[in-house]
C-alpha cells in the first residue's frame, strides 16, 4: 500500500463526531529528568461524554454529550511509573501497594494532593512545566482524538486493557497492551488516573479548553483499573474522590502545554 493511500485511510478513519487538526502520526517529547515520554496531541473538536447512539452502557454523569474544542497539548504515553516517581520524590509513596511489581509498573496509592507535590517538585527540576490533563483532554486523548471508541483504541477491551477478565487482579507494567491511535497506552485499565478537574455535572453548552476548578471539592479520576469490569473501562466513564484519598488502584499520567 502506498504512503499516499495509507495517509488517506487515516484521514477517512477519523470519526465524523471529531475534527482533528492534523492526521500525521504524533511526535513525542522526552522529559530529561525522568525519561517519561509525552505524545503531541493536535487540537480539535469532539463530542465529549455519552452518545447513546453508539454506547448504551453509560451512566447519568456521562451525559449530556456536548461539543468541546481543545488546543494542542502533550500527554504521557503511559502512566507515571514507580521508577519515575522515585526519580523525583526520592522514595516510593508510603502506601505503595505493588512494591514487588517493578519500576515499570504504574505508581499507585497516590492522592490528587500527592500528585500536585510531585508536579511541583518535577517542575522545579527543569524548564518544563507539567500538570495533570484536564478531564476533556484526557477523554479526547483516550478516544484517539475524540473517535467513537468505547475503550481506548478499540471497541473491545481485551487487547487494550488490563482488567478483571485478564489481569489476575494484579497491576502490570505499562505499555504491555495495545496502544490507541495516538500511540498512548493503558488509558483503559491498569490503574485509574487522576485528572485536574473538580467533579461536577456536565453542561450541554459547547466549550473551549474547559477545566472545572470551582463549585465542589471532589476530584475526578478516569479509565478503570486492573480489577474493573469492562463497563468501567469505557473512555467516557467518570469517577470521583476527595483530593486526599489514596487508593491502590489510582495513579496518574502527566500533560503539558507545548
Amino acid at each position: 500500500m502506498g504512503e499516499a493511500v495509507r495517509g488517506l485511510i487515516m484521514v477517512l478513519a477519523l470519526s465524523c463526531s471529531a475534527t482533528v487538526a492534523a492526521a500525521d502520526p504524533p511526535s513525542t517529547f522526552r522529559d530529561p529528568v525522568t525519561g517519561m515520554e509525552l505524545v503531541n496531541v493536535p487540537g480539535g473538536t469532539f463530542s465529549m461524554g455519552c452518545n447513546l447512539e453508539w454506547n448504551d452502557r453509560c451512566f447519568d454523569n456521562e451525559k449530556p454529550a456536548h461539543e468541546v474544542t481543545l488546543s494542542a497539548f502533550r500527554i504521557g504515553r503511559s502512566e507515571v511509573t514507580q521508577e519515575q516517581w522515585r526519580k523525583v520524590m526520592g522514595e516510593d509513596p508510603a502506601d505503595l501497594s505493588a512494591k514487588d511489581c517493578g519500576g515499570d509498573c504504574p505508581v499507585d496509592s497516590v492522592a490528587w494532593d500527592d500528585v500536585q507535590e510531585f508536579i511541583k517538585k518535577l517542575n522545579s527540576m527543569g524548564e518544563h512545566k507539567y500538570r495533570l490533563p484536564t478531564e476533556a483532554e484526557w477523554e479526547y486523548a483516550c478516544r484517539s482524538g475524540g473517535k467513537e471508541e468505547i475503550y481506548s483504541g478499540a471497541n473491545t477491551a481485551d487487547t487494550v486493557a488490563w482488567y478483571n477478565d485478564n489481569s489476575k487482579r494484579e497491576l502490570h507494567p505499562v505499555g504491555k497492551r495495545s496502544a490507541n491511535g495516538f500511540a498512548v497506552s493503558d488509558m483503559s485499565g491498569n490503574v485509574w488516573e487522576w485528572v485536574q478537574d473538580i467533579y461536577g455535572a456536565y453542561a450541554a453548552a459547547a466549550a473551549t479548553d474547559p477545566v472545572v476548578e470551582s463549585g465542589g471539592s471532589d476530584r475526578i479520576f478516569r479509565g478503570g483499573y486492573f480489577g474493573s469490569v469492562s463497563r468501567h473501562l469505557r473512555c467516557t466513564m467518570r469517577n470521583r474522590g476527595s483530593s486526599s484519598m489514596k487508593v491502590n488502584a489510582i495513579g496518574f499520567r502527566l500533560a503539558m502545554t507545548p
